[in-house]
């Protein structure tokens, strides 16, 4: 039986300062600097092959130390409370790595969704929740309102909905370019034809650009493109791409992408400035920048 290691960031074995990002399956190459003060917990899974001997050191180092303890226990000596206290060190079989849960995080806060792999959070505004069940793994808030899909009245379509992803082969870092590569992506996902080979919209028909502009986000400067999209059944609606630089070590793009629907009762469009101003990096009170746009 083996155990799987949840994604998130762990410490580096053989640099204690930089943490690297686990993404449940394997190591990435998101970077960022070790929080200060935190607990120190070691992956046990194999890291790159040229921190191996580094690694050694580290698990001979915990095993010396696992091995004073027990002549101490044995010695007839209560152990001291630390020792009482702590908890079991994590096990595991196979090849899976088995860290310690990371500390508490923001996660815990109801009012944001947390995306630990690009250093933010995303506001949770009223009428709006974190989906309990989702075709992927982003980072998700949507509205907790729906109503039946145009097309496929059998199911429910959500009236709003954003998530967060991390740029990858775009063979640029301008935020600009991004953007504007991805907004059609951005239309499909989410009113053309969806994980399961439906078209819940009955497919897009056409769209016309409505904002185009420079973006101040989590403090960091960025650009979006907004649609407006015309469905083969059903309002329509209105989608965003959203990109600007992580504030961590790597400072990969981040791309959110925001999906309205155009129908009565769903979120005017001016939500995704709100939600946009209210993007924070992760641990932060403020969202460091001065609006979702620059200029006037």
């Amino acid at each position: 039986m083996s155990m799987t290691t949840p994604a998130g960031w762990y410490p580096d074995p053989g640099n204690p300062a930089v943490e690297h990002w686990w993404d449940g399956t394997a190591w990435t190459g998101h970077t960022r600097p070790a929080a200060t003060g935190a607990p120190t917990t070691v992956m046990a899974a194999p890291p790159p092959a040229r921190r191996t001997g580094r690694l050694l050191a580290v698990v001979a180092a915990a095993l010396a130390v696992t091995a004073t303890a027990a002549v101490v226990l044995r010695s007839g000596e209560d152990p001291p409370p630390a020792a009482r206290n702590s908890p079991a060190p994590p096990t595991s079989t196979g090849s899976a790595p088995a860290p310690a849960p990371p500390a508490a995080s923001p996660s815990e806060d109801p009012t944001v969704v947390v995306d630990q792999l690009n250093g933010i959070t995303l506001p949770v505004l009223d009428g709006w929740e974190e989906p309990e069940f989702l075709t992927d793994a982003l980072p998700t808030v949507a509205t907790v309102d729906a109503a039946p899909c145009p097309a496929v009245t059998s199911r429910s379509c959500r009236r709003g909905s954003v998530s967060s992803l991390t740029a990858t082969a775009t063979g640029t870092s301008d935020p600009a370019a991004i953007a504007r590569a991805d907004i059609a992506r951005a239309a499909e996902r989410a009113f053309g034809e969806d994980a399961l080979g439906a078209r819940p919209y009955g497919g897009i028909r056409s769209h016309q650009v409505v904002a185009e502009r420079p973006a101040v986000v989590a403090g960091r400067t960025g650009h979006l493109v907004r649609w407006r999209v015309t469905t083969g059944q059903g309002p329509g609606g209105y989608v965003q791409s959203l990109v600007f630089p992580s504030s961590l070590g790597s400072e990969s793009p981040v791309i959110v992408r925001f999906a309205l629907s155009a129908g009565p009762g769903a979120p005017p469009p001016g939500t995704m400035d709100e939600i946009t101003r209210g993007i924070r990096p992760i641990g932060s009170s403020t969202g460091g920048g001065v609006g979702s746009s620059i200029g006037p």
